[in-house]
């Protein structure tokens, strides 16, 4: 029990070490959203690190089930329509929205995975959700 909860622990200080960008370095690609969109942007991603720290929970007390209902229903492609997307893909580059399809596209696959229960194998696919969300924040930003 605790070496998952140490696992779950070092995924998520890994996740926020990897986006830490020193301000007078920072190189990542503006994306400029009107102001609204703006908004909506940010909330749909605050409502991603809701959805991914509730995963990590179900997954520290071996409920991968849950897991996977959470990634499917907040994370997964199917996701992408309920956080009404399209207003803000005109704004985006094309790698953002890359790496968009591709966190959406592994939390799909994390979900499949996390049904079966097998926890070493669930870990391991939701390393790629993490990772796609590493990827899109350290190459782009919104403010």
């Amino acid at each position: 029990m605790y070496k998952k909860k140490n696992i779950t622990l070092i995924l998520i200080l890994f996740f926020f070490v990897n986006i830490t960008v020193d301000a007078d370095e920072d190189t990542r690609q503006y994306v400029k959203f009107p102001p609204k969109l703006q908004l909506k942007q940010l909330s749909n991603m605050r409502d991603h690190m809701a959805a991914l720290n509730e995963i990590l929970e179900y997954m520290a007390y071996d409920e991968p089930k849950k897991a996977a209902d959470v990634a499917k229903k907040r994370l997964g492609l199917s996701a992408r329509h309920s956080h009404n997307t399209k207003d803000l893909a005109k704004y985006m580059p094309q790698g953002m929205k890359q790496a968009g399809y591709n966190m959406h596209s592994a939390a799909s696959h994390f979900a499949e995975v996390a049904k079966k229960e097998d926890l070493e194998s669930a870990y391991e696919a939701l390393t790629a959700v993490t990772q796609s969300c590493v990827e899109c924040h350290a190459g782009y930003r919104t403010r």
